[in-house]
């Protein structure tokens, strides 16, 4: 049995673009992972605990769509291991990265747990997710907090298109 997925990758450091083509072919290589769609790619400033840095480099970010036979925590376990290949080092939260993969939801899954929650806890507030899912989907809805368009109107002001 397959679920759909949203997948948000996103990074700061580097050949950006270059490393998120990598890891969406990566993504489409694992067993189990089919890729659905994809948006396009979308600038803002960094994200800290604080609010956005415009001191730190920018990010790059997108998100597509999945669908997958991988259960929640394989498919965090295997994105994880993307990152990882493509030089994430995990030292602090907020902090700068080449590349950042988060599961925002599978499937209509509720899940509060300490590896993994879903859908995602901040998902809705953040421009870099809801705009590029818009773009991706303009009929999208994220559990808990309506349609994603209209989410993404609120925030379009965050992010420029790459």
């Amino acid at each position: 049995m397959s679920e759909r997925a949203i997948l948000a990758l996103g990074g700061n450091l580097g050949d950006r673009k270059a490393t998120i083509k990598a890891a969406i072919k990566d993504i489409k290589a694992l067993e189990g992972v089919e890729v659905i769609a994809k948006s396009p790619l979308y600038e803002s400033f960094a994200a800290t605990e604080n609010g956005p840095d415009e001191s730190a480099p920018r990010y790059l970010n997108g998100v597509i769509e999945v669908e997958t036979t991988l259960k929640p925590g394989a498919l965090l376990t295997a994105v994880r291991k993307i990152e990882t290949a493509h030089g994430r080092v995990r030292l602090e939260r907020w902090g700068s990265r080449t590349l950042d993969i988060d599961i925002i939801t599978y499937g209509s899954l509720i899940k509060a747990g300490k590896r993994l929650t879903l859908p995602h806890p901040r998902a809705y507030q953040r421009a870099f997710v809801v705009v590029p899912w818009a773009a991706m989907d303009p009929n999208a809805k994220l559990l808990g907090h309506g349609s994603v368009a209209a989410l993404a109107e609120d925030l379009q002001s965050q992010v420029w298109e790459a």
